[in-house]
């Protein structure tokens, strides 16, 4: 029986899907996907257990296939994916994700050459640190054609971490190996060529969700933020997501750390921890409105590629990562949110 698996056959987001024209439908406010968003896939799954997401082996069986930050991700031979891009100018990057699965370096390394000698897009990884445990095969990849890395670090303290990813789960993750990945990416890739993903709402205060991204920030890792959505089966699907004020605190705390307006040392914080002064005036933050869009790899234009359109919520709102620069009335919506 000839098994559809990683890497001839690869799975891409929704969106992508819709973009590539293999499914039909439309986005919401027309928004445009920049950053093809890639996933490998084999019978045997991802053998991590983060019990926040849609892949873990802790989901519950007999589900209608599974979802993954969200949404379905449909499954495609690799060779129609790389020929469905060429003519896309929309498109400026693709993101490889990997899971936790013996054959994920050997195949990301090979997508990554198929894309490189077969199309014009930038190309990052979304790499798994348990699977890499020196510089070669980061080097690897760079020399395949990847020019940026993205570490999920996901949760913002070690107790989280090791509760929800490592340890707690009985999965194979470990927060000080995670870190010294990304420091391992920056010496390969160069500072600001990483990425850290962080997820705001599965437990941490604003304080501690702050400190993980300056840390990054000092380490050279710009932070790429999520807001957590239960993934239906998953061990956290009554979890509720982080509300909107919250969110758009952190997101704002993001912006000033890495745009280097600011750093933690000047904000304030109350004693449950939550963000109350920023150190800096946010209202001109606010009507520029970048801070809330999506953050990620960048493509041709020096903006966004990996912009993930209705990746966090439903297309039906409140919109809390914008796949587009704000309007009016989105600026005075967060407003409202942040309670401003």
């Amino acid at each position: 029986m000839n098994q559809k698996t990683s890497p001839e056959h690869i799975q891409t987001s929704l969106a992508a899907s819709l973009t590539l024209g293999f499914q039909h439908g439309s986005f919401h406010r027309n928004a445009k996907l920049k950053g093809l968003n890639l996933l490998l896939h084999y019978q045997e799954g991802c053998s991590g257990r983060c019990a926040f997401c849609g892949l873990s082996k802790e989901r519950k069986e007999g589900l209608k296939g599974k979802t993954f930050i969200r949404v379905d991700w449909p499954l495609y031979p690799l060779d129609e994916i790389i020929e469905k891009t060429k003519g896309k100018d929309q498109i400026h990057r693709v993101c490889i994700s990997m899971i936790t699965h013996p054959k994920a370096l050997e195949d990301t390394i090979y997508v990554i050459k198929q894309f490189k000698e077969k199309t014009d897009l930038f190309i990052s990884v979304l790499i798994t640190p348990t699977l890499i445990h020196h510089l070669e095969p980061l080097e690897r990849m760079k020399k395949a054609g990847a020019d940026r890395i993205g570490v999920a670090i996901d949760a913002a303290t070690p107790e989280l971490f090791d509760r929800l990813r490592g340890k707690g789960v009985n999965g194979p993750h470990r927060w000080g190996h995670y870190w010294k990945v990304v420091e391992m990416a920056t010496e390969v890739f160069g500072k600001f060529y990483v990425g850290i993903h962080l997820i705001v709402g599965l437990g941490e205060t604003e304080r501690e969700m702050v400190q993980a991204i300056q840390r990054g920030q000092e380490m050279g890792a710009s932070t790429h933020l999520f807001s957590f959505f239960p993934e239906r089966g998953s061990p956290m699907e009554s979890h509720p997501s982080p509300s909107l004020d919250q969110y758009r605190r952190i997101q704002l705390a993001r912006w000033i750390i890495n745009e280097n307006l600011g750093s933690i040392n000047q904000m304030r914080f109350d004693k449950e921890g939550k963000l109350i002064d920023f150190g800096i005036g946010i209202e001109p933050l606010i009507e520029l409105g970048e801070p809330f869009m999506t953050s990620g790899c960048p493509g041709r234009d020096g903006k966004v590629a990996c912009n993930r359109p209705y990746g966090n919520e439903r297309p039906s709102g409140p919109i809390r990562n914008f796949p587009f620069r704000p309007e009016k009335e989105d600026i005075e919506e967060i407003r409202r949110q942040l309670e401003y």
